[in-house]
C-alpha cells in the first residue's frame, strides 16, 4: 500500500479515522492468514484533549492524575492514560464507535506483509516511543509520524501507550496491545500482545476506537 490509497476521514467525535480494506492479513507470530471485513480504526490513540470533551460531555471523573479535574500542563496532545477497560469503553460508546478487536488492531499495525514493527522487519529508535529512546514519558501523538506509521497510515501503532482492546470482558485479565514507553522494542511489535487487570489504571496505558459503518 502506498501513501496514495491512505483513506482517512472524520468519525463521528471528529478525530481523523483510516479506512482499514477487507482482505487478509499475516496475523500473529506464526502469520496466519486471517480475513477481515472492511472497518476504521483512530489514526491516533485518544489524547488528553479529546477525553476532556467526554468528562465534561458525560460527568465521567478525570484520571487521578488530572488535578482538580484540569489535564496535565503541556499534554494536551498526549495520549490519555490511567483509564480502565470500562472507561475506554464508555468512551468508545459515547464517541459512536468500540474498542478494536486484536486481529483489526494488528492488521492495523501490520499492512499484510507480515511486518514486525509497523514502518517495517527492523528496529528503528527513531520512528517509536520505546524504552530504548530514553523519554520514559509519554510523547505527544504523531510525533513520530509519518515515518513511524503503518502501511495504512496510523499513527503510534509501536510504544508510547499500551491500548485497550475490546472483545469479552473479564474481571480477572484483559489484552492490550502496542508495547508503552516503558517496554523495550520486542514488546512493543506488531503481534506482541500483553493481557493486564481492567479495573486497573497505569501512566503506560492508553486506547483507541474503531468504527464498523466505514464510507464507500
Amino acid at each position: 500500500m502506498t501513501s496514495n490509497e491512505i483513506k482517512i476521514y472524520q468519525g463521528k467525535d471528529g478525530r481523523p479515522m483510516v479506512l482499514i480494506a477487507a482482505g487478509d492479513f499475516l496475523f500473529g507470530p506464526n502469520r496466519e492468514k486471517v480475513s477481515l471485513k472492511a472497518f476504521a480504526i483512530d489514526r491516533y490513540p485518544v489524547t488528553n484533549a479529546d477525553y476532556k470533551k467526554f468528562i465534561d460531555a458525560s460527568g465521567q471523573s478525570a484520571p487521578p492524575t488530572w488535578r482538580r479535574g484540569k489535564m496535565p500542563e503541556g499534554k494536551v496532545e498526549h495520549p490519555v492514560v490511567q483509564v480502565t477497560w470500562s472507561e475506554a469503553n464508555a468512551y468508545a460508546e459515547w464517541a459512536g464507535k468500540r474498542l478494536l478487536t486484536e486481529q483489526e488492531w494488528e492488521k492495523a499495525a501490520r499492512g499484510t506483509d507480515g511486518r514486525l514493527w509497523p514502518w517495517g522487519s527492523t528496529f528503528n529508535i527513531n520512528k517509536c516511543n520505546t524504552s530504548d529512546s530514553e523519554i520514559f514519558d509519554t510523547t505527544p501523538v504523531g510525533k513520530y509520524s509519518p515515518e513511524g506509521d503503518s502501511p495504512y497510515g496510523v499513527a503510534d501503532m509501536a510504544g508510547n501507550v499500551e491500548e485497550w482492546m475490546g472483545g469479552k470482558y473479564s474481571l480477572v485479565r484483559m489484552p492490550m496491545r502496542g508495547g508503552n514507553w516503558l517496554a523495550a522494542a520486542q514488546d512493543a511489535q506488531t503481534f506482541s500482545r500483553r493481557m493486564y487487570t481492567p479495573r486497573k489504571k497505569n501512566d503506560f496505558i492508553g486506547f483507541r476506537c474503531a468504527a464498523d459503518d466505514v464510507p464507500e
